[in-house]
């Protein structure tokens, strides 16, 4: 074994057998607050498209190019940043994203016709394409392996705030008047910007990953961190910490991007490709749809965005139950029950008419999407080593994108052909593939090292 794998070993190793800090907790923190701007851009679309239709006079191909433009952003900057990521590192890669969607969007919201603001929101998605990928794999290979699951699924509730939040907002302020001159839809866009801009300057207090340092060589800078935490965890515990295991999981090393398709990795790829195709219809499907299919069953624009700013109160709720369960129970299993409860409760918002059984199911719906959705970051950050994760996971996640580009098409000509019902049956049926997927080709992984793993 080479004196780099052998400290890549102890890096991990002393990292995982560390009692939760204060520094880990703010860690999660401000990289859950940069999930919630994610969040709150697939939202967006979906205000967008409901809101400009009238203004700005636009078709369902129109409405559609609106919803999808960001998400053809995402799928490009996934690919690339999370990329980046493996090869530049996680936190250079956190500045790069936010910057570039702060700026983008801030320009978007000044935007004077439909192809400007398509561009735009276009590049405002390609920064923050990857950030789903590095919150995941950032948090992961801080986190001691104990509390790994529980702390995501935190980072995540914070996160999830952020549709409600934009929902909330988009109703208030397309029904209000002009402020200071704006439309209320650009100001929604102003207001991620800024959010955005400012967490930004935040994050720069963030260290570098110590298992990605220690992957790369950087030995000593891994150490000084590793020291840091340690020292932090000794004073806040007020006693010894546990000893450094000395029989230690199998060396992280750097791994070729074409690792992910040879040997155990293979399958693993195969099944997450599949899975990201199918996840992004269940889940960003509803979250990005739920306004344009609630005007398609006649509501107003109005009450639509309340609806779904109700239904969305579902996002963080699931986020908070997941806490509890998510380290108890396998992650594979989780998965698989969660995505059967999407698949039943969004047939039943389908069908449904009435305002509180719209709202009813809608947060039912929401609540089983972020169980699901918690257990799912949380899983893939544990199949793939360390020096292929961000890309192995940004690939991935970049389908998901993909597929989100395509969705608003397929979706509203469905809508428009079968309804509402015809749109969550096909959406349910491919849940339930999904299932099959996870169950005959995913690995169990809850309560073990990212190293064994």
């Amino acid at each position: 074994m080479t004196d780099t794998a052998v400290a890549g070993v102890r890096t991990a190793a002393r990292l995982d057998r560390l009692p939760p800090t204060r520094r880990h907790r703010r860690m999660t923190l401000l990289v859950g607050v940069g999930a919630f701007f994610d969040l709150y851009e697939i939202f967006l679309g979906g205000v967008l498209a409901a809101v400009l239709a009238d203004s700005w006079g636009l078709g369902p191909t129109a409405k559609s190019w609106v919803i999808a433009a960001g998400f053809l952003g995402m799928f490009a900057g996934a690919n690339v940043l999370s990329v980046l990521a493996d090869r530049l590192g996680r936190r250079r890669m956190f500045l790069v994203n936010l910057g570039a969607y702060a700026l983008f969007s801030l320009l978007s919201a000044f935007a004077p016709d439909l192809g400007t603001l398509l561009a735009l929101r276009f590049l405002a998605g390609l920064g923050l394409g990857a950030e789903l990928v590095l919150v995941d794999t950032y948090l992961a290979e801080f986190l001691p392996r104990a509390v790994r699951g529980r702390y995501l699924a935190y980072a995540y509730t914070v996160g999830f705030l952020g549709v409600p939040v934009a929902a909330l907002l988009g109703a208030r302020l397309v029904a209000g008047e002009r402020l200071l001159g704006l439309d209320g839809w650009r100001w929604l866009l102003i207001a991620g910007a800024l959010g955005a801009a400012f967490l930004q300057v935040m994050r720069r207090t963030l260290p570098e990953s110590p298992r990605w340092l220690a992957v790369r060589g950087r030995e000593a800078e891994a150490e000084v961190i590793v020291r840091r935490l340690e020292d932090e965890a000794a004073a806040e515990s007020g006693g010894t910490l546990p000893s450094v295991p000395e029989t230690v999981d199998v060396p992280e090393r750097r791994v070729p991007l074409g690792e992910m398709f040879r040997g155990t990795y293979r399958r693993r790829t195969v099944m997450w490709w599949i899975f990201q195709v199918l996840q992004t219809v269940g889940y960003y499907g509803f979250g990005s749809l739920a306004p344009v299919v609630l005007t398609a069953k006649g509501h107003t624009v109005t009450d639509s965005l309340l609806y779904a700013a109700l239904s969305y109160c579902g996002y963080p709720l699931g986020s908070a139950l997941s806490v509890p369960l998510i380290d108890r129970i396998e992650r594979r299993t989780l998965i698989i029950v969660s995505a059967l409860g999407i698949a039943g409760c969004g047939m039943a918002f389908g069908f449904a008419s009435a305002p509180w059984a719209i709202v009813a199911f809608g947060v039912l719906l929401t609540v089983c999407s972020n169980v699901f959705s918690n257990a799912f970051h949380v899983y893939q950050t544990e199949i793939f080593p360390t020096g292929l994760r961000s890309s192995a996971i940004g690939i991935a996640y970049s389908l998901s994108r993909l597929t989100s580009v395509v969705l608003p098409f397929v979706a509203l000509g469905v809508l428009a052909a079968l309804g509402p019902v015809g749109v969550f049956t096909g959406s349910a049926a491919l849940m339930v593939l999904l299932c099959l997927d996870v169950a005959l080709l995913g690995p169990r992984t809850t309560g073990r090292s990212l190293e064994r793993i």
